[in-house]
């Protein structure tokens, strides 16, 4: 490469960069300039390439987020396998499943926090008042569960419903309300709050009802409102049954699993609940999101909640919202809405440092690492589900992050 072509080529990067910012995206960089190693960091692309030559994932988009930059991005496989062939790219949406509750619920609630209309120690029951507490089968004391204890998983409800279909034979699709009162009043409370960690959907669909008594609003609404479009995500939205049309980020999401009619679902939320009980406006998943807009949402929580003039929370509302509550057992190990690998780092790789890591992973593939020590992102969106429930991302999602944790200073 000749010296000319070379500061073209770094002129050309400025421009770029300052093009994106401006825009409100995160600009890209080569990973030197941030500290970090391009030939190493291209051993993401040998690792992604296997995982899919295995029948793993049928395609995935990666993206690294260091200092506010984004220093590796990239899409491989496909995006679409069936009814026809159709190739990955970086703009493509994905059902980023449980992740929603990072983004989604836990970001738009902690809004609340900071704001003083919900506290961390309110009991349930203060907005939902026929929500049941634990009751000790021997002594017969009654214990309330808080906020917090939904936040962190300590609640002890539990995961899921154990039949959906049961649900609807029931109550019917559609039927949010019945499912708060279910939860309320009919759900198993498995242990004392803040004694264990069992992780629950339920959890996140009693502080959507929270959040929507409190507001007035749909919890996809106040997200797009005050997350989202407050960040200038352009690409980041909840699909609900009833909501004005997106074809163009539609036209743009990778489909998920084949239905037992032969429909393949797109822009349309994976998990049973979000889809046939809540119509895709749900606080356990429903967000679609792509690689671009993660990187600023990243970036954002990096900066201590904002990005580019733009502020979703305050720097010591993140703080918070990513600690260890020490009021809760040492068994439970969870920040606020977000997983601490403390005691499953099973996903975060082994070379980052536990201590600061943070994350979350979503059941269709997609997973999301941020490391405050670090000033660094990993996003990986693959859609394991597609076209049927039988793909692997667990290595996947660890050695990416090994690769990219090794790649720092190196």
């Amino acid at each position: 490469m000749s010296f000319k072509f070379s500061i073209f080529t770094a002129a050309l990067l400025v421009i770029t960069c300052c093009n994106r910012q401006e825009a409100g995206m995160v600009p890209h960089a080569l990973p030197e300039s941030q500290g970090m190693n391009s030939a190493h960091l291209a051993l993401i692309d040998s690792t992604v390439l296997a995982s899919i030559e295995a029948g793993d994932i049928p395609g995935a988009v990666v993206g690294v987020v260091r200092n506010g930059h984004i220093v590796y991005e990239k899409a491989f496989g496909y995006k679409a396998v069936v009814p026809q062939k159709d190739t990955m790219t970086v703009e493509t949406l994905f059902d980023l499943a449980s992740i929603s509750k990072c983004v989604g619920t836990t970001l738009s609630f902690m809004q609340l926090v900071e704001r003083g209309q919900v506290r961390l120690v309110d009991p349930v029951r203060y907005y939902i008042p026929d929500f049941q507490p634990w009751e000790d089968p021997e002594s017969g004391e009654r214990i309330n569960i808080t906020v917090q204890d939904l936040l962190t998983h300590a609640s002890g409800l539990t995961p899921y419903l154990e039949s959906v279909k049961d649900y609807l034979d029931e109550f019917g699709p559609d039927s949010p309300d019945s499912l708060v009162r279910f939860i309320a009043t009919r759900t198993e409370r498995n242990f004392r709050p803040k004694t264990e960690q069992m992780y629950s959907c339920l959890n996140f669909i009693t502080l959507q009802a929270i959040l929507e008594k409190v507001t007035g609003q749909r919890l996809c609404d106040y997200a797009q409102q005050n997350v989202f479009d407050a960040l200038g995500l352009s690409h980041t939205t909840y699909f609900p049954k009833v909501c004005p049309p997106k074809p163009e980020l539609a036209a743009l999401c990778a489909p998920t699993e084949m239905q037992a009619d032969s429909s393949i679902l797109k822009a349309q939320v994976h998990d049973p609940i979000a889809r046939l009980i809540n119509g895709g406006n749900s606080g356990n998943a429903g967000v679609f999101s792509n690689v671009e807009d993660l990187a600023v949402l990243s970036a954002a929580l990096l900066n201590g909640g904002s990005w580019n003039g733009r502020r979703i929370l305050s720097p010591l509302t993140v703080k918070r919202m990513l600690a260890i509550p020490q009021d809760n057992a040492p068994e439970v190990a969870r920040a606020l809405g977000w997983d601490t690998y403390a005691l499953e780092p099973y996903t975060s790789g082994d070379v980052f440092g536990l201590g600061e890591l943070r994350g979350h992973t979503g059941y269709t593939g997609t997973s999301l690492l941020i490391d405050p020590a670090t000033n660094t992102a990993v996003i990986i969106l693959a859609h394991r589900v597609h076209p049927a429930d039988t793909g692997s991302v667990s290595r996947l999602r660890s050695t990416v992050a090994s690769i990219v944790a090794a790649s720092i200073g190196r």
